[in-house]
């Protein structure tokens, strides 16, 4: 897939048919399954077209299967072509848009330079970067004494938790929060945060920095 040139970095919007987004988790799936009910409430004109998983045992699975979201497990190994599996599953299932919903490697985003989004569970950018997902961030934050969190959807480019921000939405760190106390109140913000980032999106919003 040729990379488009920088003026047309843009989700390529359909007129037959709704926007397919592709789901990359790790993990539980809950964020690919709070994209699918934005999507299937009307809130988002879009559709889950394919989530990816690395294992058949990650959580996502079921969870996807459970709502009708064709799931695809793409293992790691071999390494040296993990990433172009990666792309042709994508494409095979003609996503527009790419969401990273908890997903804990390193996406190759040559191909979908202006089309692939992640959520991370801070404000970055600070807290962000390699090795920080899941607890981690909301133990960082905790120890930094920090007043407030959030969450930050955001372009993907090269680097981890990097590229240009589409939205923040914030919360108060409360005294006595443990990291899944906070995490939780994170989690709800997430979920709204998403789905307004994606209707941006297919608004027009387009990234400034690639």
């Amino acid at each position: 897939m040729v990379v488009p040139h920088v003026a047309d970095r843009r989700v390529q919007l359909s007129e037959d048919r709704k926007t397919r987004i592709g789901a990359l988790a790790s993990r539980g799936g809950r964020t690919v399954e709070n994209i699918a009910r934005a999507c299937d409430r009307g809130a988002v004109d879009a559709t889950v077209a394919v989530c990816l998983v690395t294992s058949a045992e990650a959580g996502a699975v079921e969870r996807c299967r459970a709502l009708g979201i064709p799931v695809e497990v793409v293992p790691p190994e071999p390494a040296a072509t993990f990433d172009d599996r990666i792309d042709a599953a994508l494409r095979v299932h003609g996503v527009d848009l790419v969401c990273l919903c908890g997903y804990l490697r390193r996406f190759r985003v040559d191909a979908w330079r202006g089309r692939a989004l992640n959520i991370h569970p801070a404000l970055l950018p600070e807290f962000g970067g390699a090795g920080m997902f899941g607890q981690r961030v909301h133990r960082a934050v905790l120890e930094s004494g920090r007043a407030e969190s959030g969450c930050t959807v955001h372009w993907v480019d090269d680097e981890y938790d990097h590229g240009d921000t589409v939205l923040q939405r914030r919360c108060p760190v409360l005294p006595g929060d443990t990291a899944e106390s906070l995490a939780e109140r994170v989690f709800r913000e997430e979920c709204d945060a998403y789905p307004e980032a994606i209707r941006k999106v297919l608004g027009g919003v387009s990234p400034v920095n690639f």
